[in-house]
């Protein structure tokens, strides 16, 4: 009976002697985030095709504006001024410039038969 208590005490002061080891704790580096600040601009304009688009856009911190511009096949000038300040979100305003034109409906005709 005094060896099972012994080997009863043993087991209890093993268990109590563990070691506890903690989750390491991460390197600290120091935060050096810097505000983002841009200011950019770009655009196409190619006669041959057609195609005239562009976008200009400036960051200072948590707040951006911007607008980008686009030669609809119509005809007209798609002008989108954005803003974002902070997590308000993506706040838009559309804009078209000019009238669109639609060139003349021609008459159906099937095509004719290559049958003889």
């Amino acid at each position: 009976m005094a060896l099972k208590f012994v080997i009863l005490a043993a087991l209890v002061a093993a268990a109590i002697a563990r070691p506890q080891y903690a989750a390491p704790q991460p390197p600290s580096y120091g935060s050096s985030e810097e505000a983002a600040k841009y200011d950019f601009d770009w655009s196409v304009k190619d006669q041959y095709s057609g195609n005239d688009f562009g976008q200009q856009e400036q960051r200072d911190g948590d707040y951006t504006s911007g607008s980008y511009y686009v030669q609809l096949p119509d005809g007209r000038l798609q002008t989108v001024t954005y803003t974002v300040e902070g997590d308000s979100g993506f706040i838009a305003d559309v804009s078209y410039q000019g009238e669109a034109q639609y060139p003349e409906p021609q008459q159906y005709q099937p095509p004719k038969s290559g049958y003889n």
